[in-house]
């Protein structure tokens, strides 16, 4: 028997990626208290998703309503499988920068308190499972900002003579630079984990997203850019515009290629690994075109707003650079652009936010 723990198994990446691993004969441990609901509101409930996961995958899955601060919950759940672990996805996180302001205590304790917890604990019962840690572009923190950037009509590019015109690579500093509370406990946790691999001769990844998305994903104001946009203009909810003039730029990786990705890091894993992941140049958008992009496609106007106050540590541009996982593992590709995103977060959303009473 071979075991998949995946952390936020309920949320956008942890249940594609349960999914796919149960797909690959793997049994499957979820562990997710369904803290987004904590953190969001009841809009933002994981329940409906981890509903599906336990009728469709069965006896593949088996899931553990554990909070991941809770150290001795996790090594007694990891001492449960031992060495049959052979691969830890760690998803679980506070994904916003406004909600970590109001409680940095626990922010840092879901993002990097946690993060030990789980290290430590595959360490200590699991020492040759591979490790993927979903990380974030927030690392950089506002880095990306001092790049030199020309305003164009509808986005913000960046000089196409700069080296970073295909995307940002994993090169750029984290030092010297704005990140918000959010982005600083996720930097305790990157480095947690590269130092993880490197101190123990583990095999463990980080994987620095920009916006990761998907018809799974449980979009909310605070955290779920692509989701959200989608969902405020197909069940005509106001939704507000943050600065920059609506022309800041985002990649956007589908949660299926990002799993893919996990795949072959798993098939050969590495120690320490750091990659940027994203859409890149194939998968990106400003805010002003995904509003079109969702006009076009719910067949009517998005209610809006703008306001000028731009979300502190917010990114104006971030393309992410995908050479050296590509390097790396040569097989993989994205699949997935904005316009096919789009379409299927609606599809698949749109009779449960139009007519939520039909589908409680």
């Amino acid at each position: 028997m071979s075991v998949a723990i995946i952390t936020g198994s309920a949320g956008l990446i942890g249940s594609e990626a349960a999914t796919y691993f149960a797909g690959l004969g793997l049994d499957v441990a979820g562990i997710d208290n369904d803290m987004r609901r904590t953190f969001f509101g009841e809009e933002a409930s994981t329940a409906w998703n981890r509903n599906q996961l336990e009728q469709r995958l069965g006896s593949r899955y088996r899931h553990h309503a554990l909070d991941i601060r809770d150290q001795a919950a996790i090594d007694a759940l990891f001492q449960q499988y031992g060495a049959d672990i052979s691969l830890v996805i760690h998803t679980a996180a506070q994904p916003s920068h406004d909600w970590a302001a109001r409680d940095p205590q626990t922010d840092f304790g879901v993002n990097a308190g946690g993060t030990l917890n789980l290290l430590e604990a595959t360490r200590q019962h699991a020492p040759e499972a591979a490790f993927i840690f979903t990380s974030t572009n927030k690392v950089y923190g506002d880095a990306p900002n001092r790049l030199p950037l020309v305003e164009q009509e509808l986005r913000w590019e960046i000089d196409p003579t700069h080296t970073y015109a295909n995307g940002i690579r994993e090169d750029m500093s984290i030092d010297q630079t704005l990140h918000s509370l959010f982005g600083a406990s996720k930097v305790a946790a990157d480095v947690l984990v590269q130092e993880y691999g490197r101190y123990f001769e583990m095999q463990t990844a980080c994987f620095r997203g920009g916006c990761l998305t998907g018809p799974n994903h449980s979009g909310t104001q605070l955290h779920g850019f692509l989701a959200y946009l989608m969902k405020c203009t197909a069940a005509g909810t106001p939704y507000t515009v943050f600065g920059y003039q609506g022309k800041q730029v985002r990649d956007n990786i589908h949660s299926a290629d990002l799993i893919r990705a996990f795949h072959e890091f798993y098939k050969a894993p590495r120690s320490a690994a750091v990659y940027n992941i994203g859409g890149g140049r194939f998968s990106n958008c400003s805010m002003l075109e995904g509003i079109a992009l969702c006009e076009q496609i719910a067949g009517r106007p998005l209610v809006r707003r703008y306001t000028d106050q731009n979300r502190t540590g917010d990114h104006i541009w971030w393309i992410s650079d995908l050479t050296r996982f590509q390097q790396d593992y040569p097989q993989w590709q994205l699949t997935y652009n904005v316009p096919r995103i789009l379409q299927e977060i609606y599809d698949y959303n749109v009779e449960r936010w139009q007519h939520p009473e039909a589908v409680a």
